[in-house]
């Protein structure tokens, strides 16, 4: 089969596991376009000599050779580059979150609906191996009835973070840890487990950070099917530590710790593990992670598109994560500053 015609847009840090998967995958994707505002400051790593970046993101639309479009620039700016991608039916992986409201949010679901076009979203945790074994014991009930779950992000990020321009603002991010940082694990958890309702939370912006949204927020939950449930996400942790689910069936537990899985049973049959390599980014280096979860997600996104099915973090999925984010922040009323 041809090469799919690709662009990214967006050569800050966050498009790096994207050059390098794209790299791995270049027998299946041709990238024809790096759309950035400073071409000549662009790091294009394994495309580095190999692919000019230019600016000029009109031209990108109008080459018809180019089948879908990888947004990776801020939350902010979603909604109008997506919009000008599908009303040239290009098909578009939007990095997450969807956009800085959920209001903008929808928009974007029901322009992708409207063009007919394919929307996926950067949520790569999801093909984590061990989240995916998890799914797949939680589906065929290997764990029995979920009777209560947890989420914990205990990340960290210094002030210096923060202190590039509009890091942590609603302006330019849409929030703080919820949509910034922990939607990945939200993300996760919710897909997991579901999340009916949020019971109460709490949203504070400790002394630790000089920023406008919050960096520590808690909640206890009503899971899906009505079991307990509790979370808790900060960049207030230094140094940072590792991102843990814990799931609590009737038949045994399952642990997933960043990207390793345990699951125990009561009945004494041999435990299920599924290790991991790697940082998850919980730290002061962001990037400290690898790309093999990225490749997977554009694998999925481009055969979601060949074959006419949605991918598995499409923008439905995506915006169901992002209400939850809000329900949590409409629960905590005020964020509090301590």
């Amino acid at each position: 089969m041809k090469p799919m015609g690709m662009a990214l847009v967006g050569i800050g840090p966050g498009a790096v596991p994207h050059l390098l998967s794209l790299h791995d995958l270049r027998h299946a994707i041709d990238l024809r376009w790096a759309i950035t505002r400073r071409p000549d400051a662009a790091n294009m790593g394994p495309f580095q000599g190999h692919l000019k970046p230019s600016a000029d993101f009109q031209a990108m639309l109008h080459d018809p050779a180019v089948l879908a479009v990888i947004i990776a620039t801020p939350a902010a700016t979603h909604l109008e580059m997506a919009q000008a991608c599908f009303a040239h039916g290009k098909h578009v992986l939007l990095e997450k979150p969807l956009d800085v409201s959920l209001a903008r949010a929808q928009r974007i679901v029901e322009l992708a609906e409207q063009s007919h076009c394919h929307l996926g979203v950067v949520l790569q945790h999801r093909f984590r191996p061990g989240v995916e074994r998890l799914q797949l014991l939680l589906d065929a009930q290997a764990l029995g009835a979920v009777q209560a779950a947890s989420v914990s992000v205990p990340w960290w990020r210094p002030q210096s973070y923060y202190n590039q321009a509009g890091r942590g603002t609603m302006a330019r991010d849409g929030g703080g840890v919820l949509i910034t940082q922990a939607i990945h694990s939200l993300d996760v958890f919710r897909a997991l487990v579901g999340v009916r309702r949020v019971v109460a939370a709490q949203a504070s912006r400790t002394r630790v950070h000089q920023m406008e949204t919050e960096d520590h927020v808690q909640a206890l939950l009503e899971l899906g099917n009505g079991a307990p449930g509790r979370m808790m996400a900060t960049t207030a942790h230094y140094p940072g530590g590792t991102e843990r689910i814990e799931v609590i069936g009737e038949l045994g537990t399952a642990v997933l710790q960043g990207g390793h899985l345990r699951v125990d049973f009561i009945d004494g049959q041999a435990s299920i593990e599924v290790k991991a390599e790697g940082g998850t980014g919980g730290g002061a280096n962001i990037m400290d992670f690898p790309h093999d979860w990225h490749r997977s997600l554009i694998t999925d996104f481009v055969a979601s598109i060949q074959n006419q099915r949605p991918s598995r973090t499409h923008g439905g999925e995506a915006l169901q994560t992002h209400q939850w984010i809000d329900d949590l922040l409409a629960a905590a009323g005020q964020v509090v500053t301590l």
